[in-house]
């Protein structure tokens, strides 16, 4: 059974706004270092995507400070105009910059996980200190560890075929069921993967995948956001919203399906142990493995 967590619900809204900022600023930090706009606005792109990056980083450490009730409205006003000032110029500056590429180059998925995934860990850490809680405290990665990593271990191997199946399942139905006629495509970082030539590029990938991806998207999704929602009396929404909430992001039909599976599972597991490190192990396996699989297919 999971142990209660005390998260505190302004600290949540604060790392969830943090993160969404951290989005954000790595879709532009992208844009900034492969610039594929006209010559002529060149300048004008650099200063807007300044300006932005300033404004972002004032509201993420605007977003580090708690709130206190005297307070928080004068904060929170500071905080939501900085926030949609540097959106508001982010998404200018992006639109000097010309249409976004379909498929981005390694060097542009790797700035966007790193400013998802590997922000999103510095941001949880943050909130953490803020908790007055460490790692192993507050996702129970001491609670009876080699059962946790050995089940999680179990739960891949057994779901792979199965994510396998549903995949193709959903494949043939957004093909031939009527009314649809949807051209399934696969995911953004599954193509840029078959597009990387060098081992370097392929290896950075499967770091990031493999390693950074679970732990992070576990962290966040299984290990506060579920909680969170949980403990405010409503454990089968908690249950439907975070799996929700992770098969979108990945924002790809064909796989939207078995990643819902694989959300449930990896919840149950973290339900059943307490300790994050049944999802994680469970996430990276099905990463490992579908990574391996298409780094053969793309050698």
């Amino acid at each position: 059974m999971l142990s209660p967590k005390p998260w505190k619900l302004e600290a949540i809204a604060r790392l969830v706004l943090s993160v969404f900022i951290c989005i954000c600023a790595g879709s532009l930090l992208a844009g900034t270092c492969y610039y594929g706009g006209p010559e002529s606005k060149r300048a004008q792109f650099y200063v807007l995507a300044a300006a932005a990056f300033g404004l972002m980083g004032l509201t993420l450490g605007l977003l580090q400070r708690t709130w206190e009730m005297n307070q928080a409205i004068k904060k929170i006003a500071w905080t939501l105009a900085t926030f949609y000032a540097g959106l508001l110029l982010a998404v200018y500056a992006e639109t000097l910059a010309g249409p976004a590429i379909l498929v981005p180059r390694v060097g542009q998925m790797i700035i966007g996980m790193l400013s998802v995934q590997g922000a999103g860990l510095v941001l949880i850490g943050a909130f953490l200190v803020q908790q007055h809680m460490t790692w192993s405290g507050a996702f129970g990665f001491c609670n009876n560890w080699k059962h946790a990593v050995l089940w999680g271990l179990i739960v891949a191997g057994i779901f792979l075929p199965m994510g396998i199946l549903m995949q193709k399942a959903a494949d043939v139905a957004l093909r031939h069921l009527p009314g649809l006629h949807l051209k399934p495509e696969e995911q953004v970082p599954v193509q840029t993967l078959r597009l990387a030539s060098s081992w370097v590029d392929r290896a950075l990938l499967g770091l990031v995948t493999i390693v950074l991806a679970p732990v992070a998207e576990e962290t966040f999704f299984r290990g506060i956001i579920y909680p969170t929602i949980k403990q405010a009396g409503f454990p089968r929404l908690a249950l439907w919203i975070t799996s929700l909430g992770f098969a979108a992001v990945h924002k790809n039909l064909m796989v939207f399906v078995p990643l819902l599976a694989l959300a449930i599972l990896l919840t149950l597991l973290y339900e059943k142990f307490d300790n994050l490190l049944a999802p994680i192990t469970a996430h990276a396996l099905f990463n490992a493995a579908n990574f391996t699989m298409l780094y053969f297919q793309g050698g």
